[in-house]
């Protein structure tokens, strides 16, 4: 039967799809970094997943190493956390493939992201189609309490607790947490260097540990209106601005919004104000960046103890699965 924690478990993932930027820092990893002090985290790089879309192993392992890169150089403490690979827990899949014999087609094919996706290009998979599926399990394995996600991954949530209900209900037991919804609802939505929100897909991005000239290019080319130097501008409507937003201190923010709207404040004055900014507040990760970069084997050994770590509380949940559903195991 499940066990409850004495403090909330905290689960989240994030998927290994190249460089890491500015939008996924400020929409998801600054908060992953806070949660760490609100209850026991357990953070995965969801390598599985990445299989839906990614075909060539020596890549996915590159972006699987480079996504602990840079959650340990912004700051992430493993001695604090619980952070791994996803594939170092076995028992994920075979929930995962339990909880799908249990899973109505009906459900998936209601299944809002799998359509998102296949709109935006991605070959139709088996894989994509039951992603829901994995990350149930990748959820509810753990005993999760605590699940930030944004609203664009509420359905996925809900479909977590329907199948845990109904595995529970088919074998008349608490053998699953239901996990308490926690929508962040005061995520960033970081713009890129077009206006639209920034991602990789649309090539808008600038990434978390860009610097010198390319950092430069990236900001100086964001878009922005033809209002002229001498006249007053509007900082809620500039795409600049609301980059500054996020890494400015309030007494700086107010001095640059007074500068807007006062004129003679060009938007090159605003983008060499941003540069400044997102290069120093990124600074000090950098360098532990390269630091971490000449000792990759430590990497994988923070990996690894995260692993096993998860592994073992996987396990404690999934025993009790096999035995009611009858999976023998002679090992």
């Amino acid at each position: 039967m499940s066990q409850r924690s004495a403090t909330p478990v905290i689960l989240s993932g994030i998927t290994p799809s190249g460089r890491l930027h500015a939008g996924n820092y400020f929409g998801a990893m600054k908060q992953h970094l806070e949660y760490i002090e609100k209850g026991e985290a357990y953070y995965f790089i969801a390598n599985y997943h990445a299989l839906t879309s990614l075909r060539d192993g020596k890549l996915l392992e590159q972006y699987t190493l480079d996504v602990a890169l840079d959650y340990l150089s912004l700051g992430l403490d493993p001695e604090k956390c619980t952070f791994f690979a996803q594939s170092d827990v076995p028992a994920v899949t075979e929930l995962a493939w339990i909880l799908g014999t249990l899973c109505p087609v009906s459900l998936m094919e209601k299944g809002v992201a799998y359509k998102d996706k296949v709109a935006q290009g991605l070959l139709p998979n088996i894989g994509l189609f039951t992603y829901p599926i994995l990350q149930a399990a990748d959820i509810l394995i753990y005993h999760s309490d605590i699940v930030p996600v944004g609203a664009d991954q509420k359905q996925n949530l809900e479909f977590a607790r329907d199948l845990a209900q109904k595995l529970n209900n088919t074998f008349e037991g608490e053998y699953l947490k239901l996990p308490e919804p926690y929508i962040v609802k005061d995520v960033a939505i970081v713009p890129g260097i077009d206006g639209r929100k920034m991602s990789k897909s649309y090539n808008n991005h600038i990434f978390i540990f860009d610097e010198g000239k390319v950092l430069k290019k990236k900001v100086m080319s964001i878009i922005t209106d033809a209002t002229a130097l001498e006249d007053p501008k509007n900082p809620d409507t500039c795409n600049v601005f609301s980059l500054i937003k996020l890494f400015a201190t309030p007494e700086k923010l107010a001095e640059i919004r007074a500068a807007y709207l006062a004129g003679g404040y060009g938007y090159g004055h605003a983008k060499k104000e941003l540069l400044t900014l997102f290069s120093d507040y990124f600074a000090e990760a950098r360098e532990r960046r390269r630091e971490l970069e000449k000792d990759s084997d430590t990497v994988r050994d923070i990996l690894r103890e995260g692993g096993l770590k998860a592994r073992a509380r996987a396990e404690m949940v999934m025993q009790p699965i096999r035995e009611v559903t009858g999976i023998i195991r002679t090992h």
